[in-house]
């Protein structure tokens, strides 16, 4: 009894000094931990989309490296986000670059007139296509298809979808019914025939759609160059190609847009903290792609894919420092500034 008693104490110490390793290893790789949060939450979206289990993955990875807690939270979004970051609700969040964009200009609904520049980018995340799908039995094969007065569900309310989406049906000239809900409860009313079409912004494949391919026919469409052209005049959103694999539907890649999703910090977070984070995130894509796959576009390139928000320092010099980053200093915050 003795001897097993004595085993433990050893095993328990042995674990102690493994934990306290590292935790050094850490402290010793990223510098002075002064001013770093005991815990953090990452700001993502509704359960069962990708922007949750994709923050809440990389917020646990991270959390587990630097050992601090941290997890993601459920949010309304990408225009949340912005505001839970800003005022400091949330040390990180997820969001859109047209999101991004309102609420630096104080359009933001959450808070209409206050610009939410306390937001800063730090990683490149995934690309957001926008793709619109009817039941093949309604013959809505194009965008012109489209009949005047149609019912089209835009996702929950509030999502990039539903504020982007109607504007572009808008510049595309349709006149449509605008519903809202959850993605497969949308799925599951196109079906019933109490819509026309949906029309979605998310992560592709978007799992109500492959869930409709098996249970019916439809079609995934896709906009001419003409409408591409003119989404692409209109809002912060870049050529985009579905690809054929993505669903069984699909023969050939079809023509969309999309906007770019970028992860934020809180501009006055530690320089070497925010560094950290950027740095766990970054320097092993296949940890991230085991996360969800909309990571494979998680890869430091893409660091020019913000045009909108100030970059955050500590993100700043990772991103010069191992992508060789063109960062001017007008773009990097500044407490002073």
């Amino acid at each position: 009894m003795t001897k097993f008693t004595t085993s433990a104490h050893a095993l328990c110490a042995a674990a102690l000094v493994s934990m306290g390793a590292t935790a050094a290893s850490a402290q010793d790789e990223y510098g002075d931990r002064e001013g770093w949060p005991d815990s953090f939450t990452v700001g993502t979206a509704s359960q069962g989309g990708t922007y949750f289990a994709y923050g809440s993955g990389w917020a646990n990875l991270v959390a587990d490296e630097l050992g601090i807690s941290g997890g993601g939270e459920v949010t309304g979004g990408p225009m949340q986000n912005m505001a839970l970051v800003h005022t400091g609700d949330a040390a990180f969040g997820m969001t859109t670059m047209g999101p991004a964009a309102e609420s630096l200009e104080g359009t933001n609904p959450i808070a209409p007139g206050l610009e939410m520049t306390g937001a800063c980018a730090m990683f490149p995340m995934y690309q957001t296509p926008f793709s619109v799908t009817a039941l093949s039995s309604s013959d809505i094969a194009s965008i012109s298809d489209i009949p005047d007065g149609a019912r089209i569900g835009f996702g929950p309310a509030g999502s990039t979808s539903d504020t982007y989406f109607p504007r572009m049906m808008d510049t595309l000239g349709v006149n449509y019914e605008r519903r809202n809900g959850g993605w497969s409860d949308l799925g599951t009313q196109l079906q019933d025939g109490l819509l026309d079409v949906i029309a979605f912004a998310a992560g592709v494949p978007v799992p109500a759609v492959s869930q409709l391919e098996v249970q019916t026919d439809v079609n995934i469409i896709e906009f001419t160059e003409e409408e591409q052209a003119m989404l692409l005049e209109e809002f912060p959103v870049s050529e985009f190609e579905i690809a054929a694999d993505t669903y069984s539907t699909l023969e050939e890649p079809a023509r969309s847009v999309s906007m770019w999703n970028f992860a934020i910090a809180g501009c006055d977070l530690p320089e070497s903290f925010v560094y950290a984070v950027t740095d766990i995130v970054m320097s092993d894509n296949e940890r991230m792609v085991n996360i969800h796959r909309a990571a494979e576009s998680t890869v430091p390139e893409n660091w020019d894919r913000n045009q909108v928000l100030m970059w955050h320092p500590g993100a700043a010099r990772w991103f010069m420092e191992n992508a060789d980053a063109d960062i001017p200093d007008d773009m990097i915050y500044s407490s002073g500034s």
